[in-house]
C-alpha cells in the first residue's frame, strides 16, 4: 500500500529505527508527550521516501496480531511459553484490547491446533442458561428443551475452550465449572450420566478477579485455579507506536473490501490519531477507521476528527484518590508477578522501588493476598 511523502513511509522498519535511535518504549504515560513523539515520529518517517514492503506490522506466526511494541512482543513471548502446555491462562486487559486474539494465537501454537477452538461470551448468556451452554442438557430437562443439546465443553473435547468475560459468571455454576477444570468431569443438564472431557481451557475478563474475591462475587479456589499463567494484554494507549501501523491496516482491509483506494492519511491526521487516548482501545480505533473509509470520498483518508475530538472532551473516567490508584496499579502488578516482591522479575523492580518500600507500601495501603496467605519474597 502505498502512502503519500506527508503521512508514513511504507518501511515499517523507518519506524521501528527512529523508534529505537530515540530510546521509545510502550509506556509513553501522558498525552503532551504522545504529541511531541507523534510530531518527530511523523516528521522524520516522513522525510525517508516510500519504499515497498509486506507483511508490515505483522507478526511472525501469529495471524492478525498487528504491532511491534515492547508491550505487545512481552505478551506474544508469553503466548509462546504457555501455548505448549495444556495449562490454563488467564488473559486480563480492558474491553477492545484483543484479548480473543490472543486466546486463538494461544491455541493455534498448541498441539490442539488441530482440534475446535470452542468460545463462549458469558456476559451474552442469560442466567438461565448458561449450565446448559456450558455443560448442555438432555431432552426434558427444562421447559423448552426439545431435543439433547451439547454443551462447549463436551464439544470442546480434545481442543480448547475459550471462556471470555468470566468474571460474569454466577456463583452458583462456578463450583460446578472448578469441578470440571479439576476433575474434568461433568453432567448434561436433567442426566445422572457422567461425562470426560480432556479440555485446554483460556479465560478472560475484564475484571478484577481479586477484588472480586474480597466482595464474596467470585470464588477464591476458582481465581486460583484459572491464575496458573496470567497474562496482561495492555491497552492502546500504552502501545502508542503501534498505533501507525495499526490505521494502515485498518484503511487497507476496509479499503479493499469496500471497493475503494484509499493511499494517504494526512500527518495531522495520524498525529490526532496516536495523541487520542483511545479509552475503547483496538475496537474503538478499528470502527473510526471504518468509519472514516466510508466518508472518504477520494484516495485520502478524511476522518471525522471533530467527533474524536468531542469524545475525548466527554470522557470522564470516574475519580478516585491518589491512594485509591496507588492501590490499584501496585495490586496489578503483584499480581502480574504471581505476588514475588524481590528479583529482577518482581514487583518491586517492575515498579523501580526498593523492596523494603515496597513492603512498607503494602502495609499502608492494606495490600495482601485475597486468601491471607505470606507475600513470597
Amino acid at each position: 500500500m502505498a502512502w503519500g511523502n506527508a503521512v508514513l513511509s511504507e518501511n515499517h522498519n523507518d519506524v521501528e529505527a527512529y523508534l529505537s535511535e530515540r530510546g521509545y518504549e510502550a509506556d509513553i504515560s501522558s498525552r503532551a508527550t504522545a504529541e511531541s513523539t507523534s510530531s518527530a515520529l511523523f516528521s522524520t518517517v516522513a522525510s525517508r521516501g516510500r519504499q515497498a514492503m509486506s507483511g508490515k506490522g505483522m507478526n511472525d506466526s501469529f495471524e492478525d496480531i498487528v504491532g511491534a511494541s515492547r508491550a505487545l512482543s512481552e505478551v506474544l513471548d508469553l503466548v509462546r511459553i504457555v501455548a505448549p502446555t495444556s495449562s490454563t491462562a488467564l488473559i486480563e486487559g480492558e474491553t477492545g484490547t484483543g484479548k480473543e486474539l490472543i486466546a486463538r494465537a494461544i491455541h493455534q501454537h498448541s498441539p490442539r491446533r488441530d482440534r475446535s477452538f470452542v468460545k463462549l461470551n458469558c456476559a451474552a448468556i442469560p442466567l438461565g442458561l448458561l449450565e446448559s451452554e456450558l455443560f448442555g442438557h438432555e431432552r426434558g430437562a427444562f421447559t423448552g428443551a426439545v431435543a439433547r443439546k451439547v454443551g462447549r465443553f463436551e464439544a470442546a473435547d480434545r481442543g480448547t475452550l475459550f471462556l471470555d468475560e468470566i468474571g460474569d459468571i454466577p456463583l452458583e455454576l462456578q463450583a460446578k465449572l472448578l469441578r470440571v477444570l479439576q476433575e474434568g468431569e461433568f453432567e448434561r443438564l436433567g442426566s445422572t450420566q457422567t461425562l470426560r472431557a480432556n479440555v485446554r481451557l483460556v479465560a478472560a475478563t475484564n475484571r478484577d478477579l481479586a477484588a472480586m474475591i474480597s466482595m464474596k462475587q467470585f470464588r477464591s479456589d476458582l481465581y486460583y485455579r484459572l491464575n496458573v499463567f496470567p497474562i496482561s494484554v495492555p491497552p492502546l494507549r500504552d502501545r502508542l507506536q503501534d498505533i501507525p501501523v495499526l490505521v494502515e491496516h485498518f484503511v487497507k482491509r476496509f479499503s479493499e473490501q469496500m471497493g475503494k483506494q484509499i493511499r494517504e492519511v494526512p500527518a495531522e491526521v495520524m498525529e490526532a490519531l496516536v495523541s487520542h487516548s483511545w479509552p475503547g482501545n483496538i475496537r474503538e480505533l478499528q470502527n473510526f477507521i471504518e468509519r472514516s473509509v466510508i466518508l472518504s470520498p477520494g484516495n485520502v483518508l478524511r476522518p471525522p476528527l471533530a467527533n474524536l475530538e468531542a469524545t475525548a472532551e466527554t470522557e470522564s473516567p470516574e475519580a478516585i484518590t491518589l491512594e485509591q490508584a496507588e492501590r490499584n496499579h501496585i495490586r496489578k502488578i503483584l499480581e502480574h508477578t504471581r505476588w514475588v516482591v524481590s528479583g529482577r522479575n518482581g514487583a518491586a523492580a517492575r515498579l523501580g522501588i526498593k523492596r523494603s518500600t515496597l513492603y512498607f507500601r503494602m502495609q499502608k495501603l492494606g495490600i495482601s493476598r485475597p486468601n491471607g496467605e505470606p507475600v513470597p519474597a
